[in-house]
């Protein structure tokens, strides 16, 4: 079943999803939004909180002009439209974690527009999502729950920490779709550098937007853009995986078709989805604009941005993933496949062109990075940018296959050795004496007395070519499993007749 015919089957018949996110994404800054506290993780609670983030009288916000640009370079990277002219609103509600009772965000004028990016949800599918709007406001902090069973503690570190919020428009019709989306729109903060992306560290969260209608019901609304087409939508908050992100729209979709199906009515609601029960939970009533009374800050003047400024970010954006993904199938020959797993992570993409710049075969250089090294990455739990075998040792390594110095075999062996006490491929290929014999003289040898020993298997080859095998591996055996295979096979196809 593909994203664009996801059906799930109810008593009265099909039901399709509709799915449309908001996508909060950690602003990569040293500051917060309005205030020079630090927002490095992991620092002791409430150890990062300036006189602002506590909401103390007085105190006025600054803007961060970093986070400014950063979203700006967001905004470019999605291919939306940068508004000149914007304005930051205050959003009142009040929190425990919310020391100012009011959120710092942006509403009526945000500071990009909309936008649209290509997402492929599995190998050879792709959709198009559209982007309604990138808005900067302020995080709020923490509530602690369970470290005393009679009271609630407050840590104020993440208060204040700017974040962009990254609205779709509900063009994803799977949870397959919906968790592409977030993974495609990591990819590409990441290689702007705008957002860590790391949804562990909290540095990106979702809020899912669920619906369900019948089929045929969606494509009206594409026609129309008329919502009365679509059901009642639900949003589960705070989703910070992808397979949370999943189960979580699986969950709740056929909840509100069984709802639905029973004669009842889908509540405009905000949920949770519990990871321990794999079920949605209702956590409030779904609010709507008038309630948070929103009003223009007057503590802070419009945003304005000088068309120069934009243009200057523009021309000092990096490769984004698809068009790098591009690039390395038509520059490199590689498939699709290897392309795209290539580019889904900029450390990884540096890394391979470091060893196709020492001269390695592309191809052979993908199937190094992708299967030996990363293989080992992740069971080791290494970064890559902490990788004990370097760029130019995986090139080394692989041009001593192309060249025939040493079987793949071998060099399972160099990587090892390299892993874990590095060097130099060439010299521990010699060290180590794992050099293939490709002596015709010597492999001759060594096959001519195989033969003579084994008269009746030698004239089975000639009416059987597959049984060669069966002396391909006596060669390697007798060989040390040094013999180079492709000379191997010459000789033994002339020797035998074959």
């Amino acid at each position: 079943m593909s994203a664009s015919n996801y059906l799930i089957p109810g008593a009265t018949g099909d039901w399709e999803i509709v799915l449309g996110l908001e996508v909060h994404a950690q602003v990569a800054s040293t500051a917060k939004l309005f205030s020079g506290a630090s927002t490095d993780f992991g620092a002791s609670p409430n150890t990062q909180v300036a006189l602002l983030d506590a909401g103390l009288p007085g105190t006025l916000p600054v803007i961060n002009a970093k986070c400014v640009e950063q979203a700006v370079r967001t905004g470019l990277g999605l291919k939306a439209q940068i508004n000149e002219w914007s304005r930051f609103d205050r959003k009142n509600y009040f929190y425990p974690d919310l020391p100012l009772g009011y959120q710092i965000s942006q509403f009526a004028h945000p500071i990009v527009g909309e936008g649209e990016i290509d997402v492929e949800v599995e190998e050879g599918e792709w959709i198009k999502v559209g982007i309604e709007r990138l808005h900067l406001e302020q995080d709020a902090g923490k509530s602690i729950h369970d470290l005393d069973p009679a009271s609630t503690y407050v840590d104020l570190n993440r208060a204040g920490v700017a974040l962009m919020e990254i609205v779709s428009k509900p063009h994803m019709r799977s949870p397959a779709a919906a968790a592409a989306f977030v993974r495609t729109l990591r990819e590409i903060l990441r290689s702007l550098g705008t957002c860590g992306g790391d949804m562990e560290k909290g540095q990106m969260r979702a809020d899912v937007n669920v619906s369900v209608c019948k089929p045929g019901q969606y494509e009206k609304f594409r026609e129309t853009d008329d919502f009365s087409h679509l059901g009642t939508r639900c949003e589960l908050k705070n989703l910070n995986s992808m397979r949370f992100i999943q189960q979580a729209i699986e969950y709740e979709a056929r909840r509100q078709i069984e709802i639905i199906e029973d004669g009842g009515k889908i509540d405009q609601e905000t949920r949770l989805f519990d990871t321990v029960k794999g079920e949605t939970r209702s956590m409030r009533s779904k609010e709507e604009a008038h309630d948070y009374r929103y009003f223009p800050d007057p503590d802070l003047l419009p945003l304005v941005l000088d068309p120069a400024w934009i243009k200057e970010i523009q021309e000092s954006l990096p490769e984004l993933p698809n068009e790098k993904r591009e690039r390395f199938e038509k520059d490199y020959g590689l498939s699709a496949y290897d392309a795209a797993v290539l580019t889904s992570d900029t450390d990884r993409g540096r890394y391979y062109e470091a060893v196709v710049e020492t001269g390695a075969d592309p191809k052979l250089a993908a199937n190094w990075v992708n299967n030996e090294l990363y293989g080992r990455l992740n069971k080791e739990d290494v970064d890559i940018a902490d990788s004990p075998v370097s760029a130019a040792q995986i090139g080394g390594v692989i041009k001593l296959i192309t060249d025939g110095t040493i079987s793949s075999k071998a060099a399972k062996d160099v990587f090892e050795i390299l892993w874990e006490k590095g060097g130099d491929p060439a010299e521990i290929v010699e060290r180590e004496g794992l050099k293939q014999v490709s002596d015709t003289g010597e492999l001759e040898a060594i096959v001519d007395k195989i033969i003579a020993e084994n008269p009746e298997q030698a004239e089975q080859v000639k009416e059987k070519p597959k049984a060669m095998g069966w002396f391909v591996g006596q060669v390697m055996k007798a060989s040390g499993g040094k013999a180079n295979p492709q000379a191997v096979n010459e000789i033994l196809r002339k020797k035998l007749g074959v």
